[in-house]
């Protein structure tokens, strides 16, 4: 199982390099810089699609995403056979397929936004790619040592009840990752009442995010990931925060609406990836403590 989990862990790198293209290419607008799919250019050539087409940054950007979502889905589908093959627990050889299934939605999805040229589907792309990261380190998560450390006694209304102070979190970061795909995908600059809905939204974010990492240390200190992930969350919410404003800032200035600067490009691309990073944290922190941690005080409310 550790060559699993380190094998889980270069996809989950590679799905970060992909986070991270995906937000390029959006933040100069090369969405549409290569105008067919599946081909490239009327070309099945993965690799040379078109004479010099990395000289060219629009096209290096769009054609260089595909190459990278390729290499992705191809660890995937390599994870999802191991673990069909050799993890004995029929709910991970689910959740493995569950993976396959959702990283070739994700490339549907991308190619079709090309063929229809939908702003939408883009807006559906960016937030399916942040559901399959999450589920990719969930994945790491449960080949991991420390899963097999956990008690797992748990019925499944303590498990509800325990996750809901992550799920808060959880649900409040995805709609924020989808507020900021609306602002950023039009590539028409700072919309008012989005943008005021985003910085709003950001401030929930950040209660439910810190309450739930003050849970974590309350209710699941005797465990050492407790620690971890309470610090872990504190940081990189904040991060995020102070991404978010930075990122706000820059594109106060109107010429960088018009054509972005290599600051707006940079630090738009990182504000998404460490967006990534905190959903994916709080959502297998969620299910870690779900597991192991102690049950709130009193009796367990059906409705959880």
């Amino acid at each position: 199982m550790i060559a699993r989990f380190r094998f889980t862990l270069v996809a989950l790198a590679a799905a970060v390099g992909l986070l991270s293209w995906g937000a390029f290419v959006t933040s100069i607008d090369a969405g549409l810089a290569v105008p067919d799919w599946p081909t490239s250019f009327s070309s099945y050539d993965p690799f040379n699609p078109w004479p010099d087409w990395w000289t060219v940054t629009p096209v290096l950007a769009e054609h260089g995403h595909r190459l990278a979502g390729a290499l992705v889905g191809l660890l995937t589908l390599v994870l999802a056979v191991w673990t069909a093959v050799s993890d004995p627990r029929g709910w991970m050889k689910r959740v493995g397929w569950a993976a396959l299934v959702l990283v070739v939605v994700q490339g549907v999805l991308g190619g079709l936004r090309v063929v229809w040229v939908s702003l939408d589907l883009a807006v559906v792309h960016a937030c399916t790619a942040q559901l399959f990261f999450a589920l990719l380190a969930s994945m790491a998560l449960f080949v991991s040592n420390s899963w097999q450390t956990l008690p797992g006694t748990r019925t499944r209304l303590e498990r509800a009840a325990v996750a809901l102070p992550g799920t808060h979190a959880s649900a409040a970061i995805f709609v924020q990752i989808a507020l900021g795909a609306l602002l950023r995908h039009p590539g028409t600059g700072i919309d008012p009442i989005l943008a005021g809905l985003h910085l709003f939204w950001a401030g929930v974010t950040l209660v439910l995010t810190l309450r739930h990492a003050a849970w974590l240390r309350t209710a699941w200190a005797t465990h050492p990931l407790a620690g971890r992930f309470c610090r872990a969350l504190g940081l990189v919410v904040l991060l995020q925060i102070a991404l978010g404003f930075v990122a706000y800032f820059v594109l106060l200035d109107e010429q960088g609406v018009l054509r972005p600067s290599n600051l707006q490009v940079v630090v738009n691309s990182l504000h998404l990836v460490v967006g990534a990073a905190l959903f994916s944290l709080n959502v297998v922190a969620t299910v870690a403590a779900s597991r192991a941690a102690n049950p709130a005080p009193g009796p367990v409310p059906v409705s959880a």
